[in-house]
């Protein structure tokens, strides 16, 4: 399997990378493509992917929390027939050292924090990475679910706000700059 992070948009890879995105979000609020080359314009996210010669099996879209070392993990996802055999536990991994080697000292992840079956799991997969859920539930103006956050420092010094309510001002300034001039 090979990995591989991007700072630009690249077509090829987007080609690759949104039929897995659009199973996994196409329904629940996912950006548009539009928002997402706006945010390739304005250098404020990267592409993952986790792929062999023939076939993609996970991706993840994320972004640098402006004026932090904090990488927000803003939408990640496994191809459905490859979900439970390792395959998210391995593009975290991936991540977790891309972001090490690039300066970021923690990583930071929305959660639904309705409490279903679905989401539960999710909360789980994300607890046996290492991430921590913060107790803070935020709710948004435009879109109707609320969500926690999870946190991970990478390195014992990390910076990270200790308050949910911080963190959620910080991805919010994430998503209002993804949108503007979009």
């Amino acid at each position: 399997m090979e990995f591989k992070t991007v700072d630009h948009w690249d077509e090829e890879i987007w080609k690759k990378w949104r039929s897995i995105y659009h199973e996994a979000f196409g329904e629940k609020g996912a950006k548009s493509e539009k928002i997402i080359r706006n945010m390739f314009r304005k250098q404020t996210c990267f592409f993952h992917i986790v792929q062999d010669e023939s076939e993609v099996y996970a991706i993840a879209l994320s972004g640098k929390l402006r004026g932090t070392k904090i990488l927000l993990i803003d939408y990640l996802a496994v191809r459905e027939k490859h979900r439970n055999r390792g395959v998210g536990r391995m593009i975290i991994n991936y991540i977790m050292s891309w972001s090490i080697n690039r300066e970021f000292d923690s990583i930071v992840i929305e959660v639904e924090a309705e409490q279903t079956s679905e989401n539960l799991a999710r909360i789980r997969f994300w607890e046996k990475c290492n991430f921590m859920l913060l107790p803070y539930i935020h709710h948004y103006r435009v879109v109707p679910e609320p969500y926690q956050a999870m946190v991970l420092k990478l390195v014992p010094e990390a910076e990270l706000p200790e308050k949910g309510e911080e963190v959620f001002r910080l991805i919010e300034r994430f998503h209002k700059k993804s949108f503007q001039g979009a």
